[in-house]
């Protein structure tokens, strides 16, 4: 296939005219230390991977509130130290009941324990509880204003200490100690990769149905700390973080038309991908971040393009007759998925990542729309349209399809950073309506991400590094 080179260069574009929100830090530095009376490095995780898609049994876990040395004022919160452990053991409870996994046991319903018994927990009343496994954790405050979180994840019948960590963390961030104490606890006790530290950007709707203001917005795994980046005057769509979460990419109708900007999370500063009259959409980067691919419509005819992050000429990649749009790469970048109507129907294709060997995977009925590669390379999720709009996953091949969800329209899947939860929006039949939900692999754990307001255009980021 023969590949055309397009001299569409990166511009930088003034912020007053962006529609943008004020600037905000994306969080402080997260530092990994010893935890309380040990030396020794926490223990691995499991030496096997679950690949099966059944329900796994619940395990019962007891998380009472951690404990604290000595209950002293933080700019955490407003009760001090004691009362934001107990606020860590509500949000991991959250975290792993959340995933359908596991019957955790949270603080409320359970007594809290001593300082000292952190590191040596008093046995036969958590076996009374029923309890199988059982997390304890500690919070310090430092003298430089920083908090000390640990975490002990331990096996009440063998009564055994599984895995231990802690962190440093600024005040503001003690919310990352309690997802990255899940993401442990979840990968030691499955054997998976975890994914409660994570972030998700999405598109913040209001208004009636005819006339909606559509918003740029940020939060995290769990909906919590949740930002407004832009402030509504422009309509955004198809965010997309950068692997490393500097930057968001989306689609902005900032001067009426709508292009393509990567915008800067820390300094508010935005870049213009590509300087041309011509409608660009459906934004993806490339696993390392260094590539950009995005779709341009020119003369009727919509092909998918690439572009280095950096900056410099854009490559077409497809220039088949017809709508080619929405690429998402392999994990390791050598290939991408993507739609297109070439067939005369909407349906998903393969190529390699410089555009060559295109090729036709669904061929099972209905329309194939959004597809996206899982972080984990074995499957692809996408919107199956076949009367209603549902999510569902297939092989790289097109092979052994499965939907997963049985709303009205459910669409734009995006994958969690482990690969076993598809995060997608769901929009209510009549009233335009939309909301973020989420569905785990085997179909069957299916729940309502919390918003402000409604929302669409979903994109799950990487584990926060």
């Amino acid at each position: 296939m023969k590949k055309l080179i397009l001299a569409l260069a990166f511009v930088s574009a003034p912020l007053a005219a962006q529609d943008l929100a004020q600037p905000v830090a994306e969080g402080g530095q997260v530092e990994t230390t010893g935890t309380q009376d040990s030396g020794e490095d926490a223990e691995g995780g499991l030496t096997f991977t679950v690949t099966d898609e059944n329900d796994w049994s619940d395990l019962s876990i007891a998380i009472p509130g951690f404990a604290a040395d000595r209950d002293v004022d933080t700019p955490a919160n407003s009760r001090g130290t004691a009362a934001l452990g107990v606020e860590i053991a509500n949000v991991i409870t959250s975290n792993l009941e959340n995933n359908g996994l596991f019957r955790p046991i949270g603080p409320n319903r359970l007594p809290q324990p001593e300082f000292a018994q952190i590191t040596d927990p008093v046995w036969g009343s958590w076996r009374g509880r029923g309890a199988e496994m059982l997390v304890h954790g500690y919070v310090r405050a430092r003298g430089d204003g920083r908090l000390v979180v640990g975490c002990y994840l331990y096996d009440v019948a063998l009564q055994d200490e599984l895995v231990r960590e802690g962190w440093v963390v600024p005040p503001a961030d003690w919310r990352r100690a309690a997802h990255k104490c899940s993401d442990i606890i979840y990968a030691r006790l499955t054997g998976e990769s975890p994914f409660f530290d994570s972030r998700i950007a999405y598109i913040a709707e209001t208004g009636p149905k005819d006339r909606r203001v559509k918003r740029l917005a940020i939060m995290d795994s769990d909906g919590a700390n949740h930002r407004f980046l832009t402030l509504g005057s422009a309509t955004a769509l198809t965010p997309r973080y950068s692997p490393d979460y500097s930057q968001l990419l989306y689609l902005s109708y900032v001067d009426g038309n709508p292009r393509l900007y990567v915008y800067d999370i820390g300094t508010g500063r935005q870049t213009l991908v590509t300087q041309t009259s011509n409608p660009t959409f459906a934004p993806r980067w490339s696993p390392d971040g260094r590539t950009i691919l995005y779709s341009m419509a020119v003369a009727g005819n919509t092909d998918i393009y690439s572009v280095p992050a950096s900056g410099g000429r854009s490559v077409r990649l497809t220039d088949t007759p017809g709508i080619d749009i929405g690429g998402s790469y392999s994990p390791d970048g050598s290939k991408i998925v993507f739609e297109s109507d070439r067939s005369g129907s909407q349906q998903c294709y393969i190529m390699d990542a410089d555009g060559t060997n295109q090729r036709r995977i669904t061929f099972f009925g209905g329309r194939c729309a959004n597809p996206e590669w899982s972080p984990r390379g074995d499957q692809i999720a996408f919107t199956r349209i076949a009367g209603d709009f549902n999510i569902a996953v297939m092989s790289p091949n097109g092979r052994n399809l499965r939907v997963l969800t049985s709303g009205w329209q459910d669409e734009g899947p995006t994958w969690a950073p482990n690969g076993r939860i598809i995060q997608f929006f769901r929009t209510e039949r009549n009233s335009g309506r939309s909301a973020l939900w989420q569905v785990d692999l085997t179909g069957r754990n299916e729940r309502r991400l919390p918003t402000p307001v409604d929302a669409s255009d979903p994109a799950w980021g990487p584990i926060l590094p």
